[in-house]
Order: structure tokens, then sequence, then C-alpha cells
């Protein structure tokens, strides 16, 4: 029995957070399960984070109206010197929140986080502005665990998303519907779930709203808005867009599918339809809160059912800065603590990595995310991105040994390098905080048992670790 609880909280950990070291474990297995659940959902909302609020966010430049003529040579020169300032700020933030996520007390609320972000989609290729993603990220951090419909009313006005879906140019002679539609598909109905009409008097509710981009906040615009009466999902009134948002989030279809979004992300994936959501939507309840459901989620038996819990293929974001955790690593890929990296001569894998994977700052975590199909802060569209299969491909199959190699590579490996060669793959299970391999992973790695450095790369690549 201590067995399975040690494993059901290192799965817990895994999907919950980014994994847990060996002795991290141990620690928590005699408290049992239901205590770590209860650990990880008090990490949420508020709760204390001295060492990822001790990772220094980037300084971001004002922003600035443009004065020039558009089209002129001056307008040009300025937009150029923009977007530097955007790429460069866009970076620093990468770095950081991909360091706040390796050092971090509170896995689960950076998990949340990367959820939303993929739920919500906003991407800088279009907003330009990483102040903007800074601030959508925060809110996303402490709003994330509450009510949804407190979090929905606050995205629509976030800048990044006003920018993303053009809510910003939303008036009463020319009524825009990206965000309405977007809003019902993706973020609170799902699709089939609304018609035509539905978007038509949204965008109408959604007139005037606009975003001061020196002050950065949520302006309302009464001379823009449509102040006629609408009808919107079988109710009439003379909405306003908080009202359209309130209606959509608060119907039944609503709940059946932001639970199996929820769901699907943290366990499995699952249909609105599929029996294990009507087991959640009470946890979810009138208050439509995402901590109940999250904690109905990891309790639920079906989440640790042996037949399921190799349903989840990690992302690419939340591979690297597991794996990065694990091996003492920062988002630079530089070792924490002034630790030592794995001495030795670098294997064909590293090397590439060094060549294929490297940006202008070299090889870093949000680089190596990139490669691999998860740029932080750019998500390909508004539907964010996919899972499971998504991610496996065999374009992707080498950059992926390549980035386990440039991990491996930079770690330190004292504790796979002294253990005797009978005793390698149990300390690389250790080092990566999994129960151990397969008989095919076994055999797999097996051969590179004299070459640390080349067995955790392989590692790093094996089911075992992959699957979340």
């Amino acid at each position: 029995m201590p067995d399975q609880i040690r494993s059901d909280i290192a799965l817990l950990y895994r999907r919950a957070g980014f994994g847990l070291h060996a002795d991290e474990l141990d620690q928590r297995t005699g408290a049992g399960y239901e205590a770590a659940v209860e650990e990880v959902l008090a990490g949420l909302g508020n709760a204390p984070d001295p060492a990822g609020d001790a990772v220094e966010v980037p300084v971001f430049a004002p922003y600035e109206q443009p004065t020039a003529a558009k089209g002129s040579p001056e307008a040009l020169a300025t937009r150029k010197a923009a977007d530097r300032t955007v790429d460069e700020e866009l970076v620093a933030l990468q770095l950081w929140w991909l360091d706040r996520m390796i050092v971090t007390s509170t896995p689960l609320r950076e998990k949340l986080t990367l959820f939303w972000h993929g739920h919500f989609a906003t991407g800088a290729a279009k907003v330009r502005d990483a102040k903007l993603m800074y601030l959508q990220n925060q809110l996303f951090r402490t709003a994330g665990a509450g009510g949804f419909e407190a979090l929905t009313q606050a995205v629509a006005k976030d800048g990044a998303m006003m920018l993303w879906l053009d809510t910003a140019t939303d008036k009463k002679a020319d009524p825009n519907e990206n965000f309405a539609r977007e809003m019902m598909e993706l973020f609170t109905l799902g699709v089939g779930n609304y018609t035509q009409a539905d978007v038509v008097a949204a965008a109408q509710a959604f007139t005037g709203w606009t975003y001061n981009r020196a002050e950065y906040r949520y302006v309302f615009r009464p001379a823009q808005h449509d102040y006629g009466v609408k009808t919107y999902l079988d109710h009439t009134g003379t909405f306003n867009g908080e009202d359209i948002l309130s209606i959509a989030v608060n119907e039944s279809v609503s709940a059946h599918f932001v639970v199996a979004k929820l769901w699907s992300h943290f366990a499995y994936p699952v249909t609105p339809a599929d029996p294990i959501v009507d087991d959640l939507v009470g946890a979810y309840g009138p208050s439509l809160s995402v901590a109940a459901t999250l904690r109905a989620i990891f309790l639920h038996p079906a989440f640790r059912s042996p037949t399921r819990r190799g349903g989840l293929i990690k992302q690419p974001i939340e591979y690297l800065a597991g794996a990065a955790r694990a091996l003492g690593l920062d988002a630079r890929l530089e070792p924490q603590d002034g630790a030592a990296g794995a001495a030795g001569p670098a294997g064909p894998a590293a090397a590439a990595a060094s060549a294929t994977t490297a940006g202008p700052d070299g090889v870093t975590l949000p680089v190596l995310a990139t490669v691999l199909g998860q740029a932080p802060f750019n998500p390909p569209n508004v539907g964010g991105w996919g899972q499971n299969a998504y991610w496996l491909d065999t374009a992707t199959a080498q950059l992926r040994l390549e980035a386990a190699a440039a991990l491996a590579r930079r770690a330190d490996l004292t504790q796979v390098e002294v253990a005797p060669a009978s005793d390698r793959l149990a300390a690389v299970a250790q080092l990566l905080g999994i129960d151990g391999w397969g008989p095919t992973t076994t055999a797999a790695l097996s051969p590179e048992l004299g070459h640390p450095v080349k067995l955790v790369a392989l590692a790093l690549t094996a089911p075992e670790y992959v699957l979340a």
C-alpha cells in the first residue's frame, strides 16, 4: 500500500505540478494521498510563493502612442525600434515565467496559469506588447482558481485579449464579432451551442469597450455602445457585455464544457458528454468554482485509474520546466545554486542541440519549447494548443531527443555517475522523480549505462517520463 500511495502522489504532482524529487515523494507518502491533494490545492489563490516571487520581473518600456504620419519613414523607423523592444522584452518574459515554474512552491497555480493561457489563448505575435502579456499572465495566476464567471469577466476586459480579438474596436456603427464568437465557441459554451444571431447580439452588447494602452486599463465609451434590446441565448433585454458573459457562463452547457476542459488537461481527454463530467459538475456548482472542481478531479477514482494513468502526454513547456526542476537547471539552462554541470564529451544529440535549437541567446528553455512547438506567450491561434497526439509527430522526434540532450549535458549528474552500473537505472529514475522503468525502456536504456549524459537524455524521452 505505501508503494501505491507513493505512486499516486507522484502522479498527482506530475499532473498538478512539475513533478517531485524522490525524497519529496518519500516525505509525503506517510501523510497519504488526500493530504497531498490538499497540499497542492493550498497553493492556489493568494498562497505565498517566496521562491516564485523572488524571480525578477522584467522591466517593460512604457507604451508610446505613434505620432509620426502613418507610412512615413519616421513611423516605419519607430515601429521597427518598438518591435525590437517587444521582442527583447518577450524573451525576458518567457525566461521569467519558466523560472517561476522551476522554483515555485505553488506548482498547481503555475500549472493552472498555463492551462488558462491555452484556454483563453492570446499571443504576442499580434498583441505586440510584452507588458500586456505579463498582466494577463498575472491575472490567470491570481484569479484562475476562483469562480469562472469572475475570471471570464476579467479576461474579457484584459488588454491582451481585447487587442487579440479586436474588442477594443467594437463600435455601435460597426460591431466586431471576433470576441463574441470565440468567447462562446472556445471559452464558455463550445461548438454547436449558439447561433449566428447570438454572435450578432453579443457583438452589439460589447460595443463601446475600449482599452487605454498608455494607462493599461479598460475604458467604456458610452457614446459607442448599442443600448438597444437584444435576444441572446433565448434571453431578451438591453444587455451590455457583462450581461452577455454572465448569461453564457451560467448556461448548463457551459458547466459541462469548462469541466470537460479541466478534466482533459489534468486527467485525460474527454468530451462534455462524457459521464465523468456529470460526476464533477456538482463540485463546479452555482459558484462555478475552479478550485472545487480541481479537488473533485484529483479525488475522483478515475484520476488514479491504472488503465488511464498514462492518459496524458506532457506539453513541451511543462515537460521542460519539470525536467529543469529535476535536474537543477534554470530557464537559461545554467545550474542552479552554482552546481557544476555534467562533465565529459558531448554526444551527437547534445552537439546537434547546440546547433539546431540555439536562439540568439543560445539554448534556453523558451527556445527549446518554441522548437518543440509551444512558444510561451505565443500560441498558434485563438484555439491554443492541442493535446496528446498534437505533440507526437516524426518531424519533432529528433528535436525532442536534442532538447533532452541539451538538458542532460548541462545538469549535475553526480548521483548517476557515482552509482554502480547495476544501480544507474534506479538512480536516473530517482533523479527524475518517477516510479521506475518498464521492460521496453529498460532494454533501451541499458546499453548507455556507461554514458550518464546519454543515459539521462534517453530517459527524458522515455514514455515513463514523457507521459504525465
